[in-house]
């Protein structure tokens, strides 16, 4: 697993909108934005239904994140994150309170997740490789 970068971290605590790639079964593309988060050195997103992008985390694991940096007036090229990684699924009840502390920074601070609780799905994001344009790029070849 690749370790995040303070800078990564800090621009994914800050809470952009996360477009995830994942590949359907007929070889596809498929894509959605989700919330993202952190769970110590580990990116998570919550679910509360099997939708598609579970079932295809389920059969091929390997998925992308992309996500923007805040728009910087007068910036040619504005910062973004692309990070590969292997996805991991874990059911159970974990995922609504996860849902809930992302409202808090997606929606308002004081808001509450507005799903009834109940059992869903934790994905767990392990990190292979990041790219884009931010500090948090290497710049190793």
């Amino acid at each position: 697993m690749t370790a995040l970068p303070s800078a990564l971290r800090d621009l994914i605590v800050s809470g952009p909108m996360t477009h995830l790639s994942t590949v359907n079964a007929d070889g596809s593309p498929q894509v959605t934005v989700i919330w993202i988060g952190l769970d110590g050195d580990d990116l998570v997103s919550g679910h509360m239904s099997w939708q598609a992008k579970l079932r295809n985390i389920e059969r091929d694991p390997r998925v992308v994140l992309s996500f923007d940096a805040p728009r910087v007036a007068g910036t040619f090229l504005n910062e973004y994150a692309v990070v590969r990684a292997r996805a991991s699924i874990e059911p159970g009840d974990d995922a609504w309170d996860l849902l809930n502390r992302l409202a808090k920074v997606y929606m308002a601070p004081d808001v509450e997740f507005p799903a009834p609780k109940g059992p869903g799905y934790v994905v767990r994001y392990s990190v292979e490789r990041i790219g884009g344009v931010g500090s948090w790029v290497s710049t190793k070849s």
